[in-house]
Formats: structure tokens, sequence, C-alpha cells
């Protein structure tokens, strides 16, 4: 797992992100074990796509900091409050009330739509300043914008996420959480403040019955 973290941080620093560049270790369907290890190995910022499996880990490994990454339902805000330290899926007005009701003052990343995959979830970039405003009006903390990038070559990857950082810069918000296993390198040249990494990390996700595979 250290070497495994190391060859993670080589590649940021390889594109220039060495000290800028945040890893969250994206362990969505593995058990607390591979967890305990990301965390032994020097990783403080993990990452969990399902409200049940980062209660259940967060009982058992002591994580500096939990993300939630996946697509964020309003009726798993209560489950999570008290865990999540920066919640980086926000992509909707319903969202933003419930975490504003559950978890004053809670630390967001705006998610925006750069794919058009729908399963992918996200806020149309045009709706994103509104969305960041209500947030900020409810007591929540914007602190950036997340993305999910589209499937397919890394290229691919970088005008949505150029048109994220832009779109950050232009709202005054500092994290951008851009890039995953595959288009790391692409997300950090365009300005990456956080990589979500799982399958670089800890190899290939085990399979989950009826979950889309989201590629982080």
């Amino acid at each position: 797992m250290a070497e495994r973290v190391a060859a993670v941080r080589a590649r940021i620093a390889d594109a220039g992100g060495e000290g800028r560049v945040r890893l969250v270790a994206v362990t969505k369907g593995f058990g607390p074990e591979v967890v305990a290890a990301a965390v032994a190995a020097g990783v403080e910022d993990v990452g969990e796509s399902y409200a049940q499996e980062l209660v259940g880990k967060a009982a058992e490994v002591d994580v500096p900091r939990w993300h939630f990454v996946g697509r964020l339902q309003a009726n798993k805000v209560r489950a999570l409050a008290g865990t999540v330290d920066l919640w980086q899926s926000v992509d909707r007005a319903r969202v933003v009330d419930e975490l504003a009701r559950r978890v004053p003052g809670a630390q967001v990343l705006v998610q925006v739509d750069v794919s058009g995959e729908p399963s992918k979830g996200g806020c149309p970039p045009a709706q994103v300043p509104t969305l960041v405003e209500r947030a900020a009006a409810a007591g929540l903390e914007p602190r950036g914008l997340m993305a999910v990038g589209p499937l397919g070559p890394a290229e691919d990857a970088r005008p949505g996420f150029r048109a994220l950082v832009g779109l950050a810069d232009e709202l005054g918000l500092e994290e951008r959480s851009i890039g995953m296993s595959g288009d790391l390198e692409v997300a950090v040249e365009e300005g990456a403040t956080m990589v979500r990494v799982g399958t670089a990390l800890f190899g290939p996700r085990p399979p989950r019955h009826g979950a889309p595979h989201m590629g982080h």
C-alpha cells in the first residue's frame, strides 16, 4: 500500500501538483482493513460513495478526514452528519437545504456536470453560481467545485476540467476536486487541488450489485 500511495503521489508531483494537490483515497467497495492500510500509509483523506459503507467504516477506522464523493441523496444526510468532513457532491437545492438543516456550517463542494452523462450527477454549469450562493445563504461553507470527467481517453476530460477551474476562479472558490486514477495528470495540469483515486491505489473494485461503475 505504501508503494502504491508513493506512486500516485509521484504522478501528482510529475504533473506539477506537489504541495498543492490533496490525495483523496476512494475506498468504496473495499473493507475497513483497506481504509486502515491507506491511513497507515499516510493517507489523510478518504472518500466514500455510499452512506452505509462510510458509516460502517468510520465506526471501525479512525480517519483524519472523511469525504463523501458519491451521488448524495437528501435522505442520507442525517446518517452521515457528524462524520463527513467535506461533502463533495452537492448538486441541487434540496441537498443544500437538507445539509443546512442537519449539518449547519458544513463544508461543501458543488458538483458540476462537465460530461453530460446523467448517471454521474452534477449541476449544469450555468446554474452553479446560484447553487453556490444558495449554499452560502443557508449557512453552509462552499469551498469549491467538483466534477467527474467523461469516460474515455484522459485528454477528453481537459475541456471540462478547464471550464470548472475557470468557474471556480470566477466565483472565488479555492478547491477544485477533479481527476481520478485515469485522468489525474490532466486534472493536475488544469489546476486541481484534490484528486480522488481508487483503482490506482487499491486495484479493481469488487462488483457491487445494482450500482453503476463510476470509475473513481
